[in-house]
């Protein structure tokens, strides 16, 4: 009798057809049928602070363009001239037919730049998490990282942990969370505290001194990711590290080029025999193309004038303070900072894509963050600034700001 049951039960199981969510997902068609949806919008032209949109200028104040380098002369003449005397790209990943002898100067210019003995490139910015995390961090070590750590950081140790490494968190920027996390942990056990300098969301620094710290009390490595440090925070846009006088203690950083650097690609530096064991052993290097001609001679000539223009970090923190004093008049919530991104808060899904509306409708471009990006309550428009807007851009954006606030009752 059982069996009979057991045998209908099975019988009468439906399969699910692997792509039912697909069809299932209706979230943004039901935001673009109300003509509210920020995503995907195509950029016609690109001069920095105004971009052209559905045919119409927009003035940026969501672009990571921090240094407002991409349209920069210098830059697009040497990705012409990479192209023309090296083709398009490498064919082939850098441990075998890719690398060029850009990839090496390159990576000798940043590692002296970063004050760190060597550099590896990797192929975009959020694989670079991907090729250093699982590689270092092995069966019985552990990750210890912030829960509000960016997405490639998210990739790497979700793929450590398949590697059967293994990983907890830390509440945001709390370091007696940290403590107490990372003093549950084996003691013999090696462990990687992974944290992002700037996180990409709120803008907030990290807490590196007492990090640090930490790490030290519990001999713990150090990983910082600089993607939205670089060229904007330490001396020279050193970074995180730089920033806190603390760059003898971290043990890598990493970043990207496409947000100072005015390219695409990502990059670790640290000590030589670390970036070597990489080098032989990362996957994500070893089986990627590797970075482009193009790339790589724009991130060199934008690292160029990163180094001789330091006034151009200078503007853009004066930039990002001016809007932080300006949104805080206007009766604004914000989350305070001193990197260039300054977010303001809505907080409710339709009424961020309501106010993206009105800011777009009045000739201005920012980032919607919604959740579950971002946790409810505190659903934002994440601005951000460049060296190259001037007065009259942020005037503008403040006075939009102002108009799209009243109207919808946030101010």
């Amino acid at each position: 009798m059982n069996q009979s049951i057991e045998t209908q039960t099975t019988e009468t199981k439906i399969a699910v057809d692997l792509f039912q969510k697909c069809w299932d997902f209706t979230r943004a068609d039901e935001v673009k049928a109300a003509g509210f949806y920020p995503y995907f919008r195509a950029i016609e032209e690109n001069e920095g602070p105004v971009v052209q949109i559905e045919g119409r200028k927009i003035i940026m104040a969501g672009s990571n363009n921090y240094l407002g380098l991409t349209a920069h002369p210098k830059v697009k003449e040497a990705a012409i001239k990479a192209v023309q005397h090296y083709g398009t790209g490498c064919s082939g990943s850098r441990y075998l037919t890719g690398t060029l002898d850009l990839h090496y100067q390159l990576e000798a210019r940043l590692a002296k730049f970063m004050n760190k003995e060597a550099c590896l490139l990797f192929s975009t910015g959020y694989q670079t998490g991907q090729g250093i995390i699982p590689t270092l961090v092995q069966r019985g070590e552990y990750i210890v990282t912030d829960k509000d750590n960016h997405a490639s950081i998210v990739a790497g140790y979700m793929m450590a942990k398949g590697l059967f490494a293994e990983f907890v968190r830390y509440k945001h920027n709390d370091m007696q969370d940290l403590e107490r996390v990372i003093s549950r942990l084996p003691k013999e056990a090696g462990k990687l505290i992974v944290t992002d300098g700037v996180f990409s969301t709120t803008g907030d620094i990290a807490d590196l001194p007492a990090l640090v710290a930490v790490a030290k009390k519990f001999n713990a490595r150090v990983l910082v990711d600089d993607a939205h440090s670089i060229g904007v925070i330490g001396k020279g846009g050193r970074g995180t590290a730089s920033h806190f006088g603390l760059e003898n203690e971290v043990d890598l950083t990493f970043g990207t080029f496409s947000k100072t650097f005015a390219s695409l690609g990502g990059f670790v530096v640290g000590n030589e025999r670390i970036i070597n064991f990489l080098k032989h052993h990362s996957p994500a290097l070893i089986f990627s193309a590797s970075p482009t001609p193009a790339s790589v001679a724009s991130a060199l000539a934008a690292l160029e004038i990163v180094e001789n223009e330091p006034e151009r970090i200078t503007n853009l923190i004066k930039n990002a303070d001016k809007m932080r004093r300006g949104f805080k008049e206007l009766g604004f919530k914000i989350i305070e900072g001193q990197s260039a991104v300054v977010p303001v808060i809505v907080g409710d899904d339709m009424l961020a894509f309501r106010f993206w509306r009105e800011l777009f409708d009045n000739g201005v471009f920012v980032n919607a963050f919604i959740s579950p990006g971002v946790p409810p309550g505190l659903q934002m428009m994440r601005t951000s600034y460049m060296a190259t807007h001037e007065d009259y851009h942020l005037n503008r954006i403040l006075e939009v700001f102002k108009i799209a606030g009243k109207k919808l009752g946030i101010i």
